[in-house]
């Protein structure tokens, strides 16, 4: 019995070497038809462009890779969270490769393409009510983890601080290496756990980069995955006080940098990536030199049905 679980915990670790090869290492885009003033830069870092199609790779495949080397998931037990979908999808694409059970609480107005993409990657999905968002599905895989004991992994990407780590040590890094002169950093708050990582990181690297953190201007929005902190749950891996200033985005000012986006620049992105860079742009236009990068979590692979009304 040793010898096997000793053989399945070695193959677990062979295929996590083998996963982790296509988390992150995403490159940085210059926006330079959308934007341009001398002497400032603005640039996006393309996170769609690794296993799962977007940011949420990161921390989900941190959680599980930490979740593995703790003993609290295996192969007999099973990956639970709730999601507005890009976790989800992520849990559920490196599952598969890992032969690891995903169950996923899932709000029932997340896209079409969203459920159809876990559906295929073979995750369970329980869909929680579309009045009460990922809050509520957050109560809902809370009542299975106490109904169930043992059966689950509760990874809880919300209070989880390996998922703000996975960002700490791999997206800030990334942006710094290649944009050692970076001086402003924006992003739109969800989880929290891109800006909360990502900014503790750039601060130590250098503690004159600014943080910028953007979310939604009202608790009813079209940025799928940003969170209304006023009137949502806050996540508690959230901190205050990472952030230099705290911008509001509006639905329509982020569609509409979706139609320009996708104009100018070629590039047709999910309203929270246009979002940021909505929020981004905002920064950028009010300074003299500097060079701004924000996170494009997500293109439009996933949004269909929204694009297709916008453009």
């Amino acid at each position: 019995m040793i010898v096997t679980e000793n053989r399945a915990v070695a193959s677990i670790q062979s295929k996590l070497s083998e996963v982790v090869k296509q988390v992150g290492n995403t490159p940085l885009r210059p926006l330079r038809k959308i934007f341009s003033k001398k002497n400032v830069h603005l640039f996006a870092k393309e996170e769609w462009k690794q296993l799962s199609g977007s940011v949420k790779c990161r921390p989900a495949f941190n959680i599980i890779r930490n979740a593995i080397e703790s003993g609290e998931l295996n192969q007999q037990n099973a990956l639970l969270d709730a999601t507005s979908g890009n976790t989800g999808i992520a849990y559920a694409a490196i599952g598969t490769k890992l032969g690891i059970k995903v169950v996923l609480c899932l709000p029932e107005n997340a896209s079409k393409e969203r459920k159809e993409i876990l559906q295929s990657l073979g995750a369970e999905i329980i869909l929680t009510s579309r009045f009460e968002g990922t809050d509520g599905a957050q109560d809902a895989a809370k009542e299975l983890v106490a109904k169930n004991p043992g059966k689950y992994f509760y990874a809880d990407q919300y209070k989880n601080d390996n998922n703000w780590k996975a960002h700490y040590f791999t997206t800030a890094p990334e942006i710094f290496n290649a944009l050692p002169g970076i001086t402003h950093f924006v992003a739109g708050l969800g989880t929290t756990g891109t800006f909360t990582g990502t900014g503790r990181k750039l601060k130590e690297l250098n503690p004159s980069v600014q943080l910028i953190s953007l979310q939604p201007d009202s608790a009813l929005h079209g940025m799928e995955g940003w969170k209304h902190l006023e009137t949502a749950i806050v996540p508690s891996i959230y901190d205050p006080g990472v952030a230099d200033k705290n911008f509001e985005v509006s639905t329509e000012e982020a569609y509409e940098m979706l139609k320009a986006v996708a104009k100018y620049e070629g590039i047709i992105l999910s309203p929270s990536s246009a979002a940021n860079i909505a929020g981004a742009l905002r920064v950028a236009e009010k300074l003299d030199e500097g060079t701004v990068v924000t996170m494009l979590p997500d293109n439009a692979d996933k949004y269909s049905e929204v694009i297709r009304k916008l453009l």
